[in-house]
């Protein structure tokens, strides 16, 4: 389908494309099976320039928006989703600093991750606050020109790996989220160090650490906005990225469409290729169905926010629910079309549909994506606004 991408849109396009399949598809096995984060991989990124397609020019990137960031997630997240996670997850850390963040903050840490030199990481997820993110337990105690904080947060992609963290904590318990405030605090600072490292089902070239504050002192020009704005911050931040976790399970249902095509022509049962098989075909076209249409959302959902919009939160839940079903639905029936194949390590589609799950349950699981969206339903059909 053609979505009338720009010249500059198309090059991206091209270009994550290209490093998809020169250099994440011969590794993605192997970093998969090893758990290896790809520093390899984003210095190629970062040497092609995508690391800043979604920062402003004035702070060293190509002045994209989410459309741009979700293009190169699609790309890479077709070779392999948990490599690609690895650049998502800097867009995460980030954009509560690009949205929220003074002039002086921006300037000292937005041309690095722009450049590739840093990458970042959001600290939002708890033990007892997942999917209650009111409940969030890290807390930030002010002392004179200093934040003391205390806490952990779980479950973080890039912990332990990025400069800069992104950390949501409560600086006053009797306002509830209100009293919640986001700081930005880097790697090495004293008081701040990481626990275990995940052993992850999917996604296991994406690193997925416990961050650890015990009197972690930051100065106060780390405070994000002002103070009691944290959950705002968070809400916000995530209504922005959850199109690229879209854009991820679009590229991995992609990849495994792909590879369920070229086996199906290849694979011969009773004399002929088992894409001669109605059933299979069938398969084959509700693949490409859903697919067609989960991206068709995404591109929608991204231009949306693109153009300046106000309120997308339904927008932002719907692309994330329709692709991310539609990337496990998928991938599912690629091991289907490959049968005994598939359910091997050695062919691409078992660690495809592995990598699908997750993206039904982070950045807010696809039960509380629901929830957003049919409050906002509601809410439109109280207002008699129509769409």
């Amino acid at each position: 389908m053609n979505y009338f991408l720009t010249e500059e849109q198309q090059m991206i396009q091209e270009l994550a494309a290209r490093i998809a399949e020169e250099k994440i598809a011969p590794v993605a096995l192997q970093y998969d099976e090893d758990g290896t984060f790809p520093h390899d991989i984003l210095k190629v990124l970062a040497d092609s320039d995508l690391c800043g397609v979604y920062i402003p020019e004035e702070y060293g990137g190509l002045g994209g928006g989410i459309l741009e960031m979700s293009l190169v997630v699609e790309q890479l997240s077709r070779a392999c989703g948990g490599i690609a996670l690895a650049y998502a997850g800097t867009g995460l850390g980030i954009f509560p600093l690009m949205l929220y963040g003074s002039e002086e903050q921006k300037r000292k840490y937005l041309p690095d991750v722009a450049a590739g030199r840093k990458i970042a990481a959001f600290g939002l997820t708890e033990a007892g606050a997942g999917s209650d993110v009111s409940n969030v337990r890290t807390k930030a105690d002010r002392d004179g020109d200093e934040y003391v904080l205390n806490g952990t947060k779980q479950w973080i992609t890039n912990g332990g790996e990025a400069d800069i963290y992104t950390v949501i904590a409560c600086t006053d318990r009797s306002k509830g989220p209100r009293g919640f405030s986001a700081f930005l605090v880097e790697k090495g600072t004293p008081g701040f160090s990481f626990g275990k490292k995940e052993n992850k089902m999917g996604i296991r070239a994406s690193c997925t650490v416990e961050l650890v504050f015990e009197d972690c002192r930051i100065p106060r020009e780390n405070l994000l906005g002002r103070e009691g704005t944290g959950f705002v911050i968070a809400l916000k931040t995530l209504d922005r990225t959850r199109p690229g976790v879209a854009a991820q399970a679009v590229g991995i249902a992609q990849g495994a469409y792909e590879a369920a095509v070229e086996y199906s022509k290849k694979r011969e049962q009773f004399g002929q290729p088992i894409s001669s098989f109605q059933a299979i075909q069938h398969i084959l076209a509700d693949m490409a169905i859903q697919i067609e249409a989960s991206r068709a959302l995404v591109y929608a959902t991204c231009r949306m926010i693109d153009s300046g919009a106000k309120n997308f939160s339904k927008e932002s839940a719907m692309c994330k629910v329709m692709a991310s079903d539609t990337a496990m639905r998928v991938t599912t029936d690629a091991v289907q079309v490959l049968g005994g194949y598939g359910y091997m390590k050695e062919y691409p589609v078992e660690k495809r549909m592995r990598d699908a799950k997750i993206t039904q349950i982070y950045e807010g699981t696809n039960q509380i994506q629901r929830n957003v969206i049919a409050i906002e339903a509601l809410k439109e059909s109280r207002s008699g606004k129509s769409k």
